[in-house]
């Protein structure tokens, strides 16, 4: 299993990494958010530790844009902040799980394996009527150009 730990303090990084190494996991660790996004989108990963507090981009952004990217791991976010506006944030921008700091490194690997053992979700279906997709994971809708220039000139609803 590989898992990628998104943390800029050190410490608390290496701290992270050692609990899911002593069950076997393959733990790599990034300290800044453009790294996160590379690693997430170029690497697959069975799950995906990510601090929201860090330099540079937050980690609702980096969430945000690896689920644009299509990337599936589970993501388990991990932070600070503990208000219910984060928590919502959090898991609205894409995240599986959220774990308030301080917390109990038992339960951060608890939570890592029934992330793991649930696997990473089907990207969800796109919906598609004539023309029009939609795509409720990206919140993106698009219609394709059936017509040229001429077909529409010559269209009933063309206005000169």
């Amino acid at each position: 299993m590989r898992i990628l730990v998104v943390e800029d303090e050190i410490k608390m990084a290496r701290a992270i990494r050692r609990g899911p190494e002593q069950e076997g996991y393959s733990v790599e660790v990034c300290v800044d958010g453009d790294d996160a996004v590379c690693r997430g989108i170029e690497n697959d990963y069975d799950a995906i530790v990510l601090d929201v507090m860090l330099p540079g981009r937050d980690g609702f952004s980096i969430c945000r844009e690896l689920r644009d990217r299509g990337r599936w791991a589970p993501i388990l976010m991990l932070t600070a902040r503990d208000a219910v506006e984060d928590r919502i944030r959090g898991l609205d921008a894409g995240a599986d799980d959220y774990l308030v700091k301080p917390f109990a490194f038992g339960e951060l690997l608890a939570r890592v394996r029934a992330m793991v053992r649930r696997g990473a979700p089907e990207r969800p279906a796109t919906l598609t009527v004539e023309d029009v997709v939609l795509d409720p994971a990206t919140h993106i809708v698009r219609r394709a150009m059936l017509w040229s220039i001429s077909r529409r000139r010559s269209s009933p609803c063309w206005n000169s």
